[in-house]
């Protein structure tokens, strides 16, 4: 295609995978907080990164999220194409909202815009999932998802292809707090168990179905049931401070339920309305406060468009 001068500017949510009981397979995108990313075609083959913010992440295309993300999508054009990103991220990394995956999929979604739609949603993931894998080692969909679907999605599988399903959910209210420690995505993997016990696997199976059928059915009651998790929260919890009292406290509150956001430090609940997610809020501040860790709060919703395009080209 022809070189246009033209840019296109895209916001890329933050998003909570897993989403406790649902590890690699669950995820949703929040409201906010939000990357800005401005993307335009150059003549030059290739990516160029530009840092709009002091983060001090790498430029090197295939070191950068963003950048092993759109080499793979330029890839699969036929025409010789490059493109530039200037990334402005409110999204801090490590904090286990999906940084890496606002970048990864900010930046397909805007070279898909500028190619006119070329790539179908489940494309743009496969080819997000490359910067995951620059990020933790291994290409999951799961922030990746949510990101460019919106909403609330499973992913079914990521193999031949990203098979991702998005899921109808109701109405919720969610409460982010980031303690200001990092837990890097490659360590909190190296901790988890490699054998669980077949009675743990069906509890688990059963709070995963119970959450999809909740979700479906609008039915906050079962959703609050089936946030428990057998399996990972165990092991990753005890690497966050203050992980036991924020839940604990959050459903005396009033929360459906909640956990790591993730693989940390971030936690999220979920309530059925603003009220409960305010005193959930309370629940967090109290706690992190008490603890003397900063901490950064998101009282929020979820966010039912994903990434979103602010201009048109």
């Amino acid at each position: 295609m022809p070189f246009s001068p033209e840019t296109v500017t895209v916001l890329a949510p933050a998003t909570v995978a897993n989403v406790v009981c649902g590890f690699d397979v669950l995820g949703f995108a929040l409201a906010a907080p939000n990357d800005e990313m401005r993307l335009r075609l150059t003549e030059q083959p290739g990516v160029v990164i530009i840092n709009d913010d002091d983060f001090g992440l790498p430029t090197e295309p295939t070191r950068n999220v963003a950048g092993a993300a759109l080499l793979a999508m330029l890839r699969a054009v036929p025409e010789p194409l490059g493109v530039e990103v200037r990334i402005r991220k409110a999204i801090r990394p490590g904090s286990g909202i999906g940084s890496s995956a606002a970048s990864a999929a900010g930046a397909v979604v805007g070279l898909n815009r500028l190619l006119h739609e070329r790539f179908s949603k489940a494309e743009l993931v496969e080819f997000a999932m490359y910067g995951e894998e620059v990020a933790s080692g291994v290409r999951h969909a799961d922030n990746i998802a949510p990101g460019i679907y919106g909403g609330v999605t499973l992913i079914r599988s990521t193999t031949p292809t990203p098979d991702v399903v998005p899921l109808d959910a109701p109405p919720l209210f969610v409460t982010v707090v980031h303690p200001q420690i990092e837990v890097k995505t490659s360590d909190a993997r190296q901790i988890l168990k490699r054998q669980v016990s077949l009675q743990d696997a069906i509890r688990q199976w059963g709070n995963v179905g119970g959450l999809v059928a909740g979700l479906l059915k609008h039915d906050y009651a079962l959703i609050g049931r089936s946030l428990e998790d057998v399996i990972v929260e165990p092991v990753r919890s005890i690497l966050i401070p203050g992980f036991r009292e924020v839940k604990e406290g959050s459903r005396a509150a009033g929360a459906l339920g909640g956990g790591i956001s993730g693989s940390g430090p971030s936690l999220f609940m979920l309530s059925q309305d603003e009220a409960t997610a305010q005193a959930v809020e309370a629940v967090m501040r109290a706690t992190y406060q008490r603890l003397g860790l900063e901490h950064h709060i998101y009282l929020t919703s979820i966010n039912p468009h994903g990434c979103q395009i602010v201009n048109n080209p």
